[in-house]
């Protein structure tokens, strides 16, 4: 009777770890971490003033995220953890996330300032009783701990979808290692403040910066039948090399240098027309192949891993 009446127990175990199971499943969304940066050192400081602080700026989030449409989904010491089913309003909600807290710290002396970092990702994650999991949040939370402390990380994924949908900047900030023996994260500063708006006369600047040497007549076009937006997305493309570069590792700095060098000597001594620069840089290029071809095969085995 014993052994029945344990199978049966096993058995109610088991129906009810199998149910809990169940609830588990996967969705793709957009992930919000934010932390305090200092917190610890605030509250050996002060604990009252610091905590008041906290639920001050936790009031804001809040507000935030019942303007536009997310979850709240935990919170522990002074971090917090939230999802949106828009990526395009996870970013604007952190930009006014760190408006508003960041106009009342400048109000405040800077031992009680209080800023927060904010990483967000879109990616797969596993929910399970309203939490969620999986490496689309530990993406996020990498990147929350390599935004700048007021300021606002995204990943290449949620870049891809935003950029062209906001009226604010982006800065590439190169690929980062958040902690030893992690791969590196590759993101895109958000632009804040007075970034922010310089963000929202960019476009002008280039053009007229470009105007003492390229002039587009009525049709949009310059004087070599070229138009005019040419010079400006290739100066972007510059912009973005320029702050992908110091970022990459020193094997591929120097290849990368030694075929922009072999470019620069054929250009100069026998033009472009003659392109030799192509054989002395092959091997260059295979390396680079190879190098990014392990990187992805590398980071495609971690995504078997945690699925």
């Amino acid at each position: 009777m014993r052994c029945v009446g344990g199978l049966r127990e096993f058995s109610r175990q088991c129906i009810r770890e199998q149910g809990t199971r169940s609830l588990a499943k996967r969705k793709l969304t957009t992930i919000f971490c934010a932390d305090a940066q200092s917190y610890g050192k605030m509250m050996a400081h002060d604990e009252a003033r610091t905590l008041e602080r906290l639920q001050r700026y936790r009031a804001i989030m809040d507000g935030c995220f019942a303007k536009r449409d997310g979850r709240k989904v935990n919170t522990w010491g002074d971090a917090l953890i939230g999802e949106f089913s828009s990526v395009v309003e996870a970013v604007r909600c952190a930009v006014e996330v760190q408006e508003a807290i960041n106009a009342e710290n400048r109000a405040l002396p800077p031992e009680e300032q209080m800023w927060f970092r904010i990483g967000i990702n879109l990616g797969d994650v596993l929910e399970d009783n309203g939490d969620i999991y999986g490496d689309g949040v530990n993406m996020a939370a990498r990147l929350e701990s390599l935004a700048e402390p007021g300021g606002i990380l995204v990943s290449e994924s949620v870049y891809n979808f935003t950029h062209k949908q906001l009226a604010i900047g982006f800065d590439f900030a190169g690929e980062q290692v958040a902690k030893a023996n992690e791969d590196p994260v590759k993101g895109y500063h958000v632009r804040m403040g007075e970034n922010r708006k310089r963000s929202q006369q960019e476009e002008p600047l280039i053009s007229q910066s470009a105007a003492g040497f390229v002039s587009a007549d009525d049709s949009g076009f310059t004087r070599g039948g070229e138009p005019a937006g040419f010079l400006r997305r290739w100066l972007r493309k510059a912009e973005a090399f320029l702050d992908w570069f110091p970022h990459q590792e020193r094997p591929v700095r120097v290849s990368v240098a030694m075929i922009g060098f072999f470019l620069a000597i054929n250009v100069l001594f026998t033009g472009i027309a003659d392109p030799w620069f192509i054989f002395p840089s092959l091997p260059f290029a295979v390396h680079l192949w190879l190098y990014f071809r392990k990187k992805r095969r590398k980071s495609a085995a971690s995504e078997e891993t945690v699925e």
